[in-house]
């Protein structure tokens, strides 16, 4: 097995001195902190970014509101323009933008190519076409005339203003594609906070945009810790923020901008996703399902299905056959391509899975396959299947954001539905099963943003994406997240 070579784009992007990303160029930042980052396939540092520090907070948002003022006015068309060069250069940096996100994330290259830059292009065109699309509408009030005098009305869509994006370490460009987009085409200007693990082509993107012809303060790229994206949240001089990320760090995120003048907020957060394996259902399909479900990028996707429930008769074939499919997955360098199975992004979290491995073995649960670390420098984590003994088991309450498939049984459809619901969390669910009339009457009984049947954690621009209960407030994609990027204005005239 072999790494692919990295191309001299990326040889030179890496040392760089990366700075911040302010009113169209990189700018140095006032704080002397830098943070490391660090490749989890092997340990070593691959890069050195700035911490951020209150000056630099102040400084991204008056280049934003700079950078709003300018492009509120521009025309819808060249709001679409621009993020339409953007997915070009996108794709004609592709193999670059790819390897950096390889590099900082352990993402297995195939992903990196397929969906932090080829479904980010994608997201990109699809936004695009909303810039000419956003409108109001005209109303007939129902005044009465006192004089022979009449009245029309109509509302209008105008931006909400300096959006803050704080943006995950599991998919750090599609998600920041995904605020940046949303804020752009509807005439806001953003301020980017990529995670401390992740900081890296967010920043090699910032450059792209500007070469696309987005006017300086538009974009703006604030690297650093937990501070800074509080810093943002709260600052005067911040209008949204758009969070995605666990539910704990989204409630606090959400009690700060409601605290700091009622800054409007997008949360999109985890949660204790479930699949559901109706009895009908092919064996073979249902574990080819389960790898979709649960074990792509090492399972550390927010919609990823953590809790899988099969019927009494079929959930140990079900199990076998996974743990022999999981026994032959190709784990290794992410940089190979021939890699199935890469690390968890960090040291912090593969010690966090640990700690549920651990748990699991407390409370009698059975490993079936798996359950440990894999030895070595990188951060990596065996593919597991666990069989729970109850309901209230850790592994089928807390989210593990990892490779970690938990089974329970179930004997009536009626059953699958309690446990499938049985959670505080409704971000995505997914039914498995030939029978497409029953799968339809069981999905208005499953309490998710997104139910999904015969399929799982895929997702398109045109269907709208976000959780109930505590997995998130707003909903990002389709044409839902005008909402949240604009703000409503009526207009009322006497005549």
């Amino acid at each position: 097995m072999s790494d692919i070579a990295l191309l001299p784009e990326v040889h030179a992007f890496l040392p760089r001195s990366h700075a911040l990303f302010i009113d169209g160029g990189y700018v140095q930042s006032h704080s002397s902190q830098t943070l490391a980052v660090i490749n989890p396939a092997n340990g070593e540092v691959i890069a050195q970014v700035a911490d951020a520090d209150q000056a630099d907070i102040d400084a991204a948002v008056e280049s934003a509101r700079r950078g709003f003022q300018q492009w509120s006015r521009a025309a819808p068309a060249t709001r679409g323009n621009v993020l339409l060069k953007l997915a070009d250069l996108l794709e004609q940096h592709r193999e670059a933008l790819a390897q950096i996100e390889t590099c900082q994330s352990g993402k297995i290259i195939q992903i990196s190519r397929a969906f932090e830059v080829d479904q980010a292009a994608h997201f990109l065109r699809y936004y695009a076409g909303w810039a000419t699309k956003i409108s109001g509408q005209t109303i007939t009030p129902s005044l009465p005339s006192f004089a022979g005098e009449r009245y029309t009305a109509f509302t209008l869509r105008e931006p909400v203003g300096v959006v803050v994006g704080i943006v995950p370490w599991n998919f750090s460009t599609m998600i920041a594609i995904w605020k940046l987009a949303s804020a752009l085409v509807t005439g806001c200007s953003i301020i980017i906070k990529p995670s401390e693990f992740t900081p890296l082509t967010i920043l090699r993107i910032a450059e792209l945009a500007i070469d696309a012809g987005l006017p300086a303060g538009v974009l703006n790229v604030l690297t650093g810790g937990g501070a800074v994206g509080k810093g943002l949240v709260e600052h005067p001089g911040t209008d949204k923020v758009s969070f995605t990320g666990s539910v704990p760090t989204g409630i606090a995120v959400g009690r700060s901008a409601m605290g700091a003048g009622l800054t409007r907020a997008t949360l999109e957060l985890g949660g204790k996703n479930a699949a559901g394996f109706l009895r009908d259902v092919d064996l073979d399909k249902a574990v080819n399902g389960i790898i979709e479900a649960g074990f792509l990028h090492s399972g550390q996707i927010c919609a990823a299905a953590e809790r899988f429930f099969a019927h009494r008769s079929q959930i140990e074939p079900i199990m076998d056959k996974l743990a022999q499919r999981l026994s032959r997955l190709n784990i290794g360098s992410p940089l190979d391509e021939r890699t199935e199975f890469g690390p968890v992004t960090n040291r912090q979290h593969q010690q966090k899975l640990d700690w549920f491995f651990a748990k699991a073995r407390a409370e009698n649960n059975t490993i079936i396959h798996g359950g440990k670390l894999i030895d070595g420098p990188g951060c990596y984590v065996e593919p597991t299947v666990i069989l729970a003994n109850t309901i209230n088991d850790t592994l089928l309450n807390e989210e593990t954001f990892g490779p970690i498939a938990t089974f329970f049984p179930y004997d009536t459809e009626e059953e699958l539905l309690e446990l499938m619901n049985n959670t505080p969390y409704g971000l995505s669910a997914s039914l498995w099963t030939n029978d497409l009339s029953k799968a339809l009457r069981m999905v208005p009984a499953i309490n998710a943003g997104t139910v999904w049947v015969n399929m799982h954690t895929m997702l398109d621009p045109a269907v709208p994406f976000g959780g109930n209960k505590s997995s998130g407030v707003g909903r990002e994609f389709g044409g839902a997240f005008i909402e949240d990027y604009t703000e409503l204005k009526s207009v009322m005239i006497r005549y």
